[in-house]
């Protein structure tokens, strides 16, 4: 730690966050070791990535057991197009008040705006590179949802990216998301995301679009929502 401290030229790291569960150690040495460097100073906050909903709980039940720091953070996919996030990580952000950090929340640059039904792929898309390495997605659910941002960039003025952007800001748990932007314009355009806020009828029209069902226990749950409701999203009418 002393030496990323001093390559990093910093006394401490405000967030420190760990990038996946580590199943080969115990949760208590990962969670004292990261007490001790709290206390010494070195980090201020700790933050997972990439937890299953049980990873993160079984290591907030070990914190309250011994008293160690409380993870404040979750970084997460979650996009319009992939939003697994809100069968379980989301409604645990919301019972242990634990923010959400959005990565790609542009799913993988499929909601640039550039990938349109019965257009190619762009030259200069990084899917070519990229498509691979992340969650599968059905061509129809991306047309489906660029459709909807479609719509409702001509009804406010605003990009596509910056619609999801700004459907993804408003969900419950998110704290904040991480943008890739390649360079200044990009950056400019991304921030053109806040200030401003989806009415509810628009953000109603995306859930729709970008519904899919979910896996087993959580759309047998959709049935008893009303004891346990969701806390974003329901199945359509």
């Amino acid at each position: 730690m002393n030496a990323s401290l001093k390559r990093l030229q910093t006394d401490y790291i405000d967030i420190f966050q760990l990038h996946g569960f580590d199943a080969k150690a115990p949760v208590e040495e990962t969670l004292f070791t990261l007490d001790d460097l709290v206390h010494a100073g070195k980090i201020r906050y700790t933050s997972v990535s990439n937890f299953s909903g049980w990873h993160l709980q079984k290591s907030l039940d070990v914190t309250d057991r011994y008293g160690y720091p409380r993870h404040v953070a979750k970084q997460t996919y979650y996009s319009l197009i992939g939003r697994d996030h809100e069968w379980e990580l989301m409604p645990l952000g919301l019972e242990a008040g634990i923010g959400a950090v959005v990565w790609s929340p542009l799913g993988w640059r499929r909601l640039t705006g550039k990938i349109r039904r019965g257009a190619k792929l762009p030259e200069t898309s990084r899917l070519h590179k990229t498509a691979d390495f992340g969650l599968p997605v059905q061509d129809e659910l991306v047309f489906r949802v660029v459709d909807a941002l479609d719509v409702i960039a001509e009804e406010t003025g605003k990009t596509v990216p910056q619609i999801a952007l700004n459907w993804l800001l408003q969900r419950p748990t998110v704290a904040t998301v991480l943008i890739g932007a390649r360079n200044e314009e990009q950056l400019r355009q991304n921030l053109g995301a806040v200030d401003w806020n989806l009415t509810p009828e628009q953000i109603s029209r995306l859930d729709e679009a970008s519904y899919q069902r979910p896996a087993y226990p959580y759309w047998h749950q959709q049935g008893f929502s009303e004891r346990n409701p969701f806390p974003a999203w329901s199945m359509p009418e």
